[in-house]
């Protein structure tokens, strides 16, 4: 890694002499150092149990045994990430904690007889405490059923500081600890997938990357792009003049901004993310979550309940996703033709634009060779007389990359950054990254026989960094909302729409995952975790008529940070013991067609509720999820519940193994009442702005246009009626492909 080259962006930092940003008290981090600690505690090498060892370096994982949760930077990276991204009631809440735990009678309070000792003053704060009674802290407040607050606030202290210990690396891109856990970061570049653009920078022509500008520059760069700019200084607005003017550059806007800017229109693609190309990406967890991924992958609903995960970046969710690229279900284009009235989606219109999407970003069917967890759901499902299909992905069927989630580096995955958006720049459309849409333009409108209350005039922005102090002030013809189904509602309601449907309605495919052990002494299963396709196999849970799909069993990305953050903690030992099995602890993912719905009316807060139907399909995706991984061999299974939910398959009869199985359920979240909980993930999120044919029924009409503003549309996920139940990037695009020609035509009739 030390002479790879990669954007500064995406490489790890020098620790030394670096200054973090701590508004903490020192008490509060006493605190803080403590319970990474507990979670992470240094160990005596002689308590390692050999049989884990796996063939690692013995230096290697005595480093790791002996290292601890609370070494420098991990506490002060949590505080920094803390007030960069929390909500504020949240910190508010994890302060107050730190501060009662820095005290002896706050500790009382939470930890109860555990902090007592025998010598004045007979009360120990919660630093001062042994390693074994802060642990069993720890578990009581994992397990506590009444004060949920507390719960959740230990449980985020726990998800960062495992995922900067694990994922964080040095200025070389290194971390001593992967080498313990079998991990190594994918170095490899395919120099034959660059294209002459790749080399060039595929979007040079169009982009403006606002991080690199200054008041004086960004006017300039702008109208050497061919747009129309004046500046008013007095109200401090560059005012910019387009035809159409996008808001986000994923498969929504991605798709659009190459349909208009090709009709002839001067498209301008708003992204709020940074630009990157193959070249550019690191495969380096730690760098590339925090800046591909919206709060650095931290995002959450409201309660904990859900992990979300959300592109940030120019290309949106197309440039981190797994690659899946499965057509839209029959079932689901009748239910939305027929129950929702939507003919648009059962036409030739929409079935050819799936042709043409698959075409456009080289949609393959077959996978010339699997990766370890592949490997593993296809041998299980064989064994058990199941049926496994191969998942069509936008890449060639020779694609063996298991990180394009931080981007693909092998130039192979083909995002909208390197297909709709190249077309677009092409054909004189200009995206502007590192600028935020903030509200849109709307006055009231006056034009004769209008069906609208109101017209949009374009989006107000502003530039994300420091650098630009422009207020931006975007005019055009036509304004399209594409920043997807987190934040198109937000967007609009901050703008003074109304509709009842905006942010409601929010589908987000919640997914629980179970995981599976494969010692290296089991030889027809090669490799780790984290090599080859992400997604290149899928089963589908019928129901016992096989009318419908319960649930559909994937296989996720699991680099070493997000799999410690998501694993369950018990203690301090058992927990170092199973990251030393990282390497070869497959985990399958189960996805439901959600009819539970959630609502996200302002950025950041996800509100998400569970229908009774998903925790019954979801129990079931989870149950034949560990069949086919006993089928196929591990030797240890297990879920994701909070108390550890796992048992050991070796010397066990079919009966205990059936009833193991037969014992999973789909439980709450950690806010719940419930001693045994679950954090639930999404990587898919739709809805909140759905079509309707009324304005009672949806957000916008079937032309994808506000029922309350003339000339403002949505183009992306949150226009779907509900949840797929599949990987949706090939419905979003074609849904966006055909809502793109429908402005074209709108327009030219004008």
């Amino acid at each position: 890694m030390r002479n790879r080259e990669c954007h500064p962006l995406l490489r790890g930092e020098r620790r030394e002499g670096r200054k973090y940003r701590n508004g903490f008290s020192s008490a509060e981090m006493e605190s803080l150092s403590s319970i990474c600690e507990t979670l992470l505690p240094p160990l005596p090498i002689e308590s390692l149990n050999n049989n884990n060892n796996n063939n690692n370096s013995s230096d290697a994982v005595k480093f790791f045994w002996e290292s601890s949760g609370s070494q420098f930077p991990v506490p002060d990276k949590i505080v920094e990430i803390l007030l960069q991204r929390a909500l504020p009631e949240a910190l508010i809440l994890l302060r107050l904690i730190l501060w009662m735990l820095a005290t002896r009678f706050g500790t009382l309070l939470l930890g109860g007889s555990l902090c007592l000792n025998g010598k004045w003053p007979f009360i120990n704060k919660f630093s001062d405490m042994s390693l074994d009674n802060r642990e069993k802290v720890l578990q009581k407040w994992f397990k506590h059923r009444f004060l949920t607050p507390v719960r959740i606030v230990f449980l985020y202290i726990k998800v960062l500081c495992f995922i900067i210990f694990f994922s964080q690396c040095d200025e070389n891109g290194e971390n001593k600890v992967w080498e313990a856990i079998g991990y190594k970061v994918d170095n490899e570049v395919n120099t034959n997938n660059y294209t002459e653009n790749d080399k060039n920078r595929a979007l040079e022509k169009g982009i403006v990357e606002a991080m690199y500008e200054t008041n004086l520059t960004l006017p300039q760069k702008l109208d050497q792009k061919g747009l129309k700019v004046s500046m008013d200084s007095k109200n401090n607005i560059l005012k910019i003049k387009c035809d159409v003017v996008i808001v986000g550059s994923g498969c929504g806007g991605g798709v659009a901004a190459s349909v208009l800017a090709t009709s002839g229109h001067k498209v301008l693609v708003l992204e709020k993310g940074n630009y990157f190309t193959s070249r550019d990406y690191s495969s380096l967890e730690g760098p590339s979550m925090n800046e591909l991924y919206e709060l650095g992958g931290t995002y959450t609903s409201w309660d904990g309940k859900l992990a979300i995960l959300v592109g940030s970046t120019v290309g949106g969710g197309s440039s981190i996703n797994w690659a899946a690229s499965i057509g839209t279900p029959d079932s689901v284009l009748k239910e939305w033709s027929e129950e929702y009235k939507l003919s648009f989606f059962s036409s030739y219109e929409y079935l050819s634009a799936m042709d043409t999407v698959c075409k456009r970003i080289g949609v393959t069917d077959k996978c010339v060779e699997e990766g370890l967890q592949n490997q593993v759901l296809r041998k299980g499902c064989e064994h058990l007389g199941l049926q496994v299909d191969y998942v069509p992905r936008n890449s060639s069927e020779k694609h063996y990359c298991g990180s394009c989630n931080y981007g693909c580096r092998r130039g192979d995955k083909k995002g909208t950054e390197v297909t709709w958006l190249v077309d677009a720049v092409d054909h004189g459309a200009v995206i502007l990254s590192g600028c935020k849409a903030e509200k849109f333009l709307l006055e009231e409108n006056n034009k004769e026989g209008g069906l609208r209350s109101k017209k949009c005039l374009g989006v107000m922005a502003n530039v994300v960094t420091n650098n630009v102090t422009w207020k931006l002030q975007i005019e055009a013809k036509t304004t399209i909302s594409a920043g997807g189904a987190l934040f198109t509602p937000p967007l609009m309601i901050s703008s003074g729409l109304k509709n009842k449907n905006i942010g409601r309605n929010l589908r987000l495919h919640p997914v629980l995952m179970v995981w599976g052990y494969f010692p290296e002494w089991v030889r027809d299963l090669k490799g780790k975790i984290y090599e080859g396709g992400i997604i290149t196999s899928v089963h589908k849970v019928q129901s016992k008529d096989s009318s419908k799909v319960k649930a559909i069993v994937e296989t996720p990305a699991m680099g070493p940070g997000v799999f410690s953050s998501l694993f369950p903690w018990e203690s301090g030992i058992d927990f170092k013991e199973r990251m030393l099995k990282y390497s070869r602890t497959a985990h399958f993912i189960t996805i439901i067609k959600d009819n539970g719905s959630g609502e996200i009316r302002t950025e950041g807060r996800v509100r998400y509720e569970f229908d009774d139907s998903d925790k019954e399909n979801m129990k079931e995706g989870l149950k034949q999820a560990l069949r086919i991984l006993i089928a196929a061999g591990a030797v240890e299974v297990g879920t994701h519940r909070s108390d550890g939910h796992r048992i050991k398959c070796e010397g066990k009869s079919e009966k205990e193994l059936r009833e193991f199985v037969e014992s999973v359920y789909s439980t709450g979240g950690p806010m719940s009442h419930e001693e045994k909980w679950s954090v639930y993930c999404s990587a898919h999120q739709m809805g909140s702005c759905r079509m309707g044919m009324t304005e009672s029924e949806g957000a916008v009409d079937e032309n994808g246009q506000s029922w309350e503003a003339e000339g403002l549309f949505v183009c992306d996920a949150s226009l779907l009626p509900t949840a797929i139940g599949v990987n949706p990037m090939i419905t979003i695009q074609s849904t966006a492909y055909c809502v793109a020609n429908r402005i074209a035509e709108m327009l030219r009739m004008e």
